[in-house]
């Protein structure tokens, strides 16, 4: 074939690269046909590697075009240098997401012609170049989106967290609130309720980011509402009454663990009722930690739940802890996990020197070590009545 020859057959062949047409490229390569191309490092070097490469491009690009700027045959090769455009509309391309635009690429070839078909194709250009520039754009703004989410879900988080914390007459209220850096779905809150009485709420919605923080604040919300639209009922007929409201409206993949309690500041008593959150400890003056166990599902899981309800009284120098697992799940650097043993132990040989809060970060840190990564919210609550009952 003369030079003329061997450019035409180049340029045909890269027109059916740009157009998709698999049966006029697979028609020109020869069948022992070797590629070099940059974008097939992971592909088979092969003619099904170069139809596979043009499928690809042609499921992701639309409204694709070739010119060709220079073209130089000597011998059995062919150099020809030419931009190709495309818009990236259809599907995702070498890991990009549609991006919507109009790319531009300005590749090299270089075919060796055998017999009048391509034997070999090598390229260069800014093929590659550019879908990576795209791809770490996109990514960028994807870091950014999922910020920004982030910080909405904190101030959601923030605001719905109670701004005061209940003032009473021989008690000491402690709350401690710390997120991690991809919230997550912990609340806190206390109301007041009629004769006096005070709820007292830690509760837990599962997931991260803005559903769980949405979630939390609505639950939280609901908690209020109907607590004290009851009264001082039972904490029991509350999470009872919360539960259908959240089967109904809650997204199926999620649910809230909820402990809430009902304090009566003038005899000491505390009524409380469990929906599978962690187990609440009181610190009892003998040096002994009791877990304040009732029996319920999450909120949210399952319609007509009904919720155990116990009570205890605590007495003067008690203090009941109430938390999240961020506290007992947070990990070692050898992937040992802080636990539940270890967190009844410290509640029992805690002394009033100072607050059992200050204690347990105090252990939590030492445990962790430097460096630790906190993985999800810790939020710490301690209700203590004072030593002297006068």
């Amino acid at each position: 074939m003369s030079a003329e020859e061997n450019m035409a057959l180049a340029r045909r062949f890269l027109e059916a690269h740009v157009k998709g047409d698999l049966d006029a490229v697979d028609e020109m390569m020869a069948p022992d046909f070797v590629n070099h191309h940059e974008l097939l490092s992971v592909q088979a070097p092969d003619r099904e590697g170069v139809k596979w490469a043009i499928a690809q491009f042609s499921a992701a690009l639309s409204n694709a075009s070739i010119h060709f700027e220079d073209q130089v045959a000597a011998g059995d090769k062919v150099v020809t240098r030419c931009i190709v455009r495309a818009t990236h509309d259809r599907g995702e391309l070498m890991s990009l997401a549609p991006t919507g635009r109009e790319m531009a690429f300005m590749p090299v070839f270089i075919h060796r012609i055998v017999e009048g078909k391509i034997a070999e194709q090598w390229s260069i250009g800014t093929i590659g170049s550019t879908l990576r520039q795209l791809l770490l754009e996109q990514e960028r703004i994807e870091r950014e989106r999922i910020e920004q989410e982030l910080q909405v879900a904190r101030r959601i988080q923030q605001a719905s967290l109670p701004k005061e914390v209940p003032s009473l007459a021989g008690w000491q209220i402690l709350p401690f609130y710390q997120p991690a850096r991809e919230v997550g779905g912990d609340f806190y809150d206390f109301f007041d309720l009629e004769e006096g009485r005070v709820g007292v709420v830690v509760g837990d919605a599962t997931g991260k980011g803005m559903p769980a923080a949405l979630v939390a604040e609505a639950t939280s919300n609901m908690l209020r509402a109907v607590a004290q639209a009851l009264g001082s009922s039972s904490p029991g007929k509350v999470l009872a009454q919360v539960n259908e409201t959240l089967v109904a409206r809650i997204p199926p993949n999620m649910f809230v663990t909820c402990f809430y309690g009902v304090l009566d500041p003038k005899s000491g008593s505390f009524t409380y009722a469990n929906a599978g959150h962690d187990l609440p400890h009181v610190r009892h003056g003998d040096g002994d930690a009791e877990e304040l166990r009732a029996r319920g599902m999450p909120l949210g899981l399952m319609p007509s739940m009904a919720y155990e309800e116990k009570e205890i009284v605590l007495r003067a120098g008690e203090a009941g802890l109430f938390y999240s697992d961020g506290l007992v799940e947070a990990h070692d650097p050898k992937g040992e996990m802080f636990g539940f043993p270890r967190l009844r132990t410290l509640v029992a040989e805690h002394d009033d020197e100072r607050s059992l809060v200050d204690s347990l970060l105090e252990e939590l840190y030492s445990f962790v070590g430097e460096g630790w990564e906190q993985e999800d919210d810790i939020t710490l609550l301690t209700l203590r009545r004072s030593a002297s009952l006068g």
